[in-house]
């Protein structure tokens, strides 16, 4: 079949679609920024089209020829109203798929009860999404499912850093009262595959679900056991609402408040695959116990293998800004420290390679507590801090999240633009321009800021002299740390940066 794939930027849907090709589809990638799939190793296989949800036309014509469409489109995180931006997606879906003539939406959505009364915000969004799909024309599967257990989804994550981080914890009562069914990515994935070949019906509603039924205690202890940890002491308590324990995830986890907070008001509600609408029913396949769900992950944590994660899809809230590159900034105001330093004894590549290591463990090679404590300021505010880091210590791709930036450009071995994601009043950018000359490489450092009113220019000529001593050390650290990578190749792995990195520090 030819399926179209809503969300391939995500966590979900970036795994799905290598699992689609190789079930002999043809997949068409549907994304608002295509370029954000540049650098995946299976986009020669895929045909990408640009679409957004949120503009019905070109959702239209992104859809043309398809036979069915998995829609795995989620605003938490990206607006602070994200049920009314996943309510106009979801209807704007609803009417293209019809006109594009498609044969089925398959929809991943999450569980509980179908009483809205007695959901969170989040799943009573996730159920009205299902709803309005299912509004138009074209049957509708819609999968629901609870915590996704793999290594970079944000509730694998949200407990990885809660138990590792945190040998006693005060939680609510709910912890250890509200039932949970978590289910690996690998059987998400599967039984994603396999609805396409479901009998087709208006709205037909599958439930999805792991081996075990546990409490979230019972998840925590689980963790600590698969991770070689000491039991965890955590003490209930009546006392912590939501709004408190996501603040708290917040400081604790890299998952800024905007994620964290409707993850933590789910949790209240029991997330169990029912006998009726058990997906059993339909397919015959054992999914993966608790314990060898976590082992997975933590294997693929533990070899760098984390295809995708749950910073893919936080797009950053300053998407329709303008781009540094055009000239006149549409009329704005540009607020610049621009650098430059000749690299003698390496080549362009393994300065692009130093340059493109920078952030995550490996820190930032110049004034790292100035660094540590913006991130803690911005975690403070609401912003997305430093702690989610970067998927793999080498390895990077558009989109890829490095601790409070983003990647917008990364063209090897000559430009590395990031985005910043912080909370900003305006919107900035740090990128490093490489060339070759007859000295050495010429490497050329740019930070970039586009002010918002008066507070954005007030911002930044307050932070003048910080900025000069960050970006001029930052800039300096880098040419040598590329020299030293290439008269020691070794140099450049993540455990001889990071004592390097405490030596500058």
């Amino acid at each position: 079949m030819k399926l179209a794939v809503l969300g391939a930027t995500g966590y979900v849907g970036g795994r799905l679609v290598p699992h689609l090709i190789s079930g002999g589809h043809d997949v068409v990638c549907i994304a608002r920024n295509p370029q954000r799939l540049a650098n995946r190793s299976w986009r020669r296989d895929v045909e990408v089209r640009a679409g957004d949800v949120a503009d019905a036309e070109s959702l239209e014509a992104a859809l043309a020829g398809c036979d069915a469409a998995f829609y795995l489109v989620h605003a938490m995180g990206m607006t602070d109203d994200f049920a009314h931006a996943d309510r106009i997606g979801a209807q704007n879906m609803a009417h293209a798929a019809a006109t594009a003539g498609l044969q089925r939406i398959v929809y991943l959505g999450g569980l509980g009860s179908d009483a809205p009364s007695e959901l969170s915000p989040h799943l009573e969004s996730r159920h009205e999404v299902g709803r309005l799909l299912a509004s138009g024309s074209v049957p509708v599967t819609e999968l629901r499912a609870a915590v996704i257990i793999g290594s970079g989804s944000a509730s694998f994550e949200m407990l990885r850093h809660l138990v590792e981080v945190l040998p006693a914890m005060i939680c609510p009562r709910w912890v250890t009262a509200t039932r949970c069914q978590p289910i690996a990515i690998a059987d998400v994935l599967h039984y994603l595959s396999a609805a396409v070949g479901m009998p087709a019906a208006a709205h037909e509603i599958a439930e999805i679900g792991g081996a075990d039924v546990v409490s979230y205690r019972d998840m925590m202890n689980a963790y600590a056991r698969c991770a070689g940890l000491r039991r965890r002491l955590i003490l209930p308590v009546p006392v912590l609402t939501p709004r408190l324990s996501g603040h708290w995830v917040k400081l604790v986890t890299p998952l800024p408040y905007d994620l964290a907070r409707p993850l933590v008001d789910s949790l209240v509600n029991d997330v169990v695959v029912s006998e009726a609408r058990g997906i059993d029913r339909c397919l015959g396949h054992q999914p993966l116990s608790l314990d060898e769900a976590l082992e997975r992950a933590l294997q693929h944590v533990q070899d760098l293998d984390i295809t995708t994660s749950w910073m893919d899809s936080a797009a950053g809230r300053t998407a329709a800004s303008p781009m540094p590159q055009d000239p006149d900034w549409a009329g704005g105001t540009v607020l610049a420290d621009e650098r430059e330093v000749v690299v003698v004894d390496a080549s362009i590549e393994d300065a692009f390679a130093t340059v493109s290591g920078i952030g995550g463990r490996r820190g930032w090679y110049a004034s790292q507590w100035l660094w540590q404590l913006r991130g803690a300021v911005d975690k403070l505010i609401g912003g997305v801090g430093m702690r989610r880091g970067r998927r793999h210590p080498d390895d990077l791709q558009v989109g890829d999240a490095v601790d409070f930036f983003r990647v917008e450009v990364h063209e090897p071995p000559k430009l590395l633009r990031l985005r910043a994601e912080m909370r900003l009043p305006g919107d900035a950018w740090l990128e490093w321009q490489l060339s070759e000359s007859a000295e050495g490489v010429l490497l050329r450092q740019r930070a970039r800021f586009h002010p918002r009113g008066v507070l954005g220019r007030l911002y930044w000529w307050s932070l003048v002299p910080i900025h000069t001593m960050i970006f001029r050390g930052l800039i300096v650290r880098l040419a040598s740390a590329a020299e030293a990578r290439a008269v020691q190749p070794d140099h450049g792995r993540l455990e001889q940066g990071q004592s390097n990195q405490g030596r500058k520090s």
